[in-house]
């Protein structure tokens, strides 16, 4: 939990990176005004955590996934945001995938690479042995002409 009330609030740089994208080009806002959206920002996610945490408590769960926050949103008759949010979230899952799915294509390459460079290792320690048991047998022969 949060030792002082400031600590829930949202970051400066955050909200006002928000608010700006939000006001048309030329509109500026007050400290006060910004400091008023920050406060509210924060007060309604704690609000919305802890209707989406009822959800969550209701099916046995400590963990909130993302079907509680959109009950949440429904809950607190926020309807007008569950679509946008559902594309947001398909958007970051198909993110996620793809990230993950780079990665595993890149452990692939990467093990595919090392296991080539471990049998092109092998064959020259065999070649070496080869040709140490053709010195061996070179010597061998000279020793006995």
């Amino acid at each position: 939990m949060a030792e002082r009330p400031e600590d829930l609030n949202l970051p400066n740089a955050v909200i006002t990176r928000i608010i700006k994208e939000a006001l048309p080009d030329g509109v500026n806002i007050s400290k006060e005004a910004r400091s008023a959206i920050s406060r509210a920002a924060s007060v309604f996610v704690l609000y919305a955590t802890s209707c989406a945490n009822n959800f969550a408590m209701k099916g046995k769960r400590k963990t909130l996934n993302a079907s509680d926050v959109l009950s949440a949103m429904e809950e607190m008759e926020f309807q007008r945001f569950i679509t946008p949010l559902k594309e947001a979230l398909e958007a970051y899952r198909r993110e996620q995938k793809g990230k993950k799915e780079a990665s595993e294509q890149k452990k692939k390459d990467k093990d595919k690479k090392d296991s080539e460079e471990q049998d092109k290792s092998r064959e020259e320690e065999e070649e070496d042995e080869e040709r140490l048991d053709e010195e061996e047998q070179n010597e061998e022969e000279e020793i006995d002409n």
